[in-house]
């Protein structure tokens, strides 16, 4: 039972200005994994919207989702799929190539790792402009995943992600956003 409301985990977040470049406004979460009571907290919340969606089986996005993604997992009994960068796993993959602003990017995973129909739920610690959540989205879709929602714990709503991720049939739900890139 999270002992923390969602406006006091937004406080365990360390904002840098600045990084990586100019006019960035990094939003930290180390500060907030850090603080046992609030990580504590966000796994816990994120857990009783994860249950709600009916989850089966928990997926996360290197790095940082693996974090949340996995701790939701255990708190429910349930079972973890790490959607990975390329050339990690050991065995052979179905993968997703997604637009990055300079270039591209492809996100892995076991095939064999979701039953068909099987209804997953994304956990993942922020979403700014969408691209990597997508291709997840996609990625599990295609491995028979049944994928109707999408957590984090950071929304960065005017990056427009959350709003992608809406027109691709996720529902997407944040602990809590902040304004601004």
């Amino acid at each position: 039972m999270p002992t923390m409301t969602p406006e006091q985990l937004k406080s365990l977040v360390r904002t840098v200005p600045d990084f990586p470049e100019t006019g960035i406004q990094f939003r930290d979460i180390t500060t907030l994994i850090g603080h046992g009571e609030g990580l504590a907290s966000a796994v816990s919340l994120l857990a009783e919207r994860a249950k709600a969606a009916d989850a089966q089986l928990i997926a996360g996005m290197e790095a940082r989702g693996f974090i949340f993604g996995a701790a939701v997992a255990a708190q429910l009994g349930l079972g973890f799929v790490p959607i990975r960068k390329p050339g990690k796993l050991p065995i052979e993959t179905i993968g997703e190539d997604y637009a990055l602003e300079y270039g591209t990017d492809r996100l892995e995973i076991d095939p064999g790792a979701i039953a068909d129909g099987q209804r997953v739920v994304i956990v993942d610690d922020l979403i700014a402009t969408g691209g990597t959540a997508l291709a997840a989205a996609k990625l599990l879709r295609r491995a028979g995943a049944m994928l109707s929602h999408a957590l984090f714990v950071i929304d960065l709503p005017e990056l427009g992600g959350a709003e992608k991720l809406r027109d691709a049939d996720l529902t997407v739900d944040a602990l809590f956003d902040f304004e601004g890139a």
